[in-house]
């Protein structure tokens, strides 16, 4: 998680890094993730730098006991959690701008395919975007899945105040990094 430490928290709040770090965790292929509000601020991340700092009981790293092969590149978007909100927030405004174009409703899930890795970008709420960067080998079945499990838990808890909390959060949290 970008705010390792989840003290001073609410629960809600508590609840939601829980609910990233084990779809971080439990998912095969997903390499990182990020919640953005609807103005396009990160609320909520997987940061692969800290992902790989966090052990497990057994010594071993638990993110990377989950999925064994990834190779030598980076996890995320050239590594950062910004640059992944960014990108998810970008497409969620080309899809839902598309959407609206051509009459058909609201953007429920959007995937891009690539040639090593995949993006999910899911609505959550009151357009919030979950974005998921998967790996070329993930069963994007499985991704979508577990996405709308996560959705389906965080949606009706992402009010105004809890994202203001997240984004504060993550505020404190990259300003006493930055010393």
């Amino acid at each position: 998680m970008t705010a390792p430490s989840t003290f001073g928290l609410s629960s809600e709040a508590r609840n939601l890094h829980w609910l990233l770090t084990n779809l971080v965790e439990e998912v095969p292929g997903i390499q990182s993730v990020a919640v953005v509000s609807s103005d396009g601020l990160l609320l909520l991340s997987s940061d692969p730098a800290l992902a790989h700092a966090r052990t497990g009981s057994r010594g071993d790293t638990t993110v990377d006991a989950a999925r064994p092969a990834r190779g030598a590149k980076p996890a995320g978007p050239r590594g950062s959690s910004a640059d992944l909100a960014t990108i998810v927030s970008g497409i969620g405004s080309l899809t839902i701008g598309a959407a609206k174009l051509m009459a058909f409703g609201g953007v429920k899930h959007t995937m891009v395919a690539m040639d090593e890795g995949s993006l999910f970008v899911m609505s959550i709420s009151d357009g919030s975007l979950l974005g998921v960067h998967g790996s070329a080998d993930c069963d994007m079945s499985v991704v979508a899945y577990h996405m709308a499990l996560f959705v389906g838990r965080a949606g009706h808890v992402l009010t105004p105040e809890l994202r203001s909390e997240l984004r504060k959060s993550l505020e404190s949290e990259s300003a006493g990094s930055a010393r």
